[in-house]
């Protein structure tokens, strides 16, 4: 994800067709040459006389000989079989705009295929996978994280300090925060595929309780509950749901 943040480059080996090093695209043996196709006489075309309600039709295709080439290979290269070309694999050097995600699809112009008998490079056509984080995720321009707090931190407030993709950012959680909070920090996300102003990044707050306390721990809590004097749990009403909540703070 952080290659997403900032762009990157990357050197891919590539499995392509190459021009054939033993004839360089000539499709002939060293030291013979492609002869005059004698069926279509060099045109790499034949023309046809057919007989039709109109009159007489001429249609022109391409001569099966020499497959419209014009010329005919008496002595094939061995390396290539003919072709012009071979198998190889190659390095490819590519640079990754930042901004890209799962699915687009970046052209590489002639850096394809080379095509038969020494034709012009094709395109090479790169489809994006962007690896899953553990940490982050992404949500249109912006990158989207957990934070765990204490309760006694939910309660007190706390500073912290987190690593985003880009650095270390300092966090206020002020006193009070609940799970479903969200903290953003602005100019933290991710840079825009065609450029523009780099999206947020926005923690949500998830409140952490201890499953296990201690008996003064216990006592500590029990002596709180009393003095706040807190109502028993109750229903309450329904506005949206604990993730709904989070999912719409998210989008903003």
């Amino acid at each position: 994800l952080k290659d997403v943040v900032f762009g990157t480059h990357r050197d891919l080996e590539v499995d392509t067709a190459v021009l054939c090093e033993t004839c360089q695209g000539s499709c002939c043996q060293p030291g013979t040459q492609p002869v005059t196709c004698d069926i279509c006489h060099g045109s790499g075309q034949v023309q046809r006389t057919v007989r039709s309600l109109l009159g007489n039709v001429v249609t022109s295709q391409p001569c099966t000989t020499c497959q419209g080439y014009g010329t005919t290979i008496p002595y094939p290269c061995a390396t290539c079989q003919g072709q012009g070309r071979v198998r190889a694999r190659r390095t490819v050097s590519v640079d990754i705009p930042g901004g890209v995600e799962t699915g687009l699809r970046l052209q590489l112009p002639g850096s394809g295929e080379v095509g038969p008998a020494g034709g012009p490079h094709g395109d090479l056509y790169l489809e994006v996978t962007v690896a899953h984080d553990e940490v982050f995720s992404r949500e249109g321009d912006d990158i989207l994280a957990t934070l765990e707090v204490s309760m006694p931190d939910a309660i007190l407030g706390a500073r912290t300090t987190i690593t985003s993709l880009d650095g270390d950012v300092d966090l206020e959680v002020r006193a009070g925060v609940q799970s479903g909070d969200v903290l953003t920090i602005k100019g933290r996300g991710i840079t825009p595929l065609r450029g523009g102003t780099r999206g947020d990044l926005r923690v949500g707050v998830q409140v952490v309780t201890p499953t296990k306390l201690g008996p003064k721990e216990r006592a500590l809590i029990e002596d709180f509950a009393k003095k706040t004097k807190a109502p028993a749990p109750q229903l309450a009403q329904f506005h949206q749901g604990l993730f709904a909540k989070l999912r719409d703070k998210f989008r903003g």
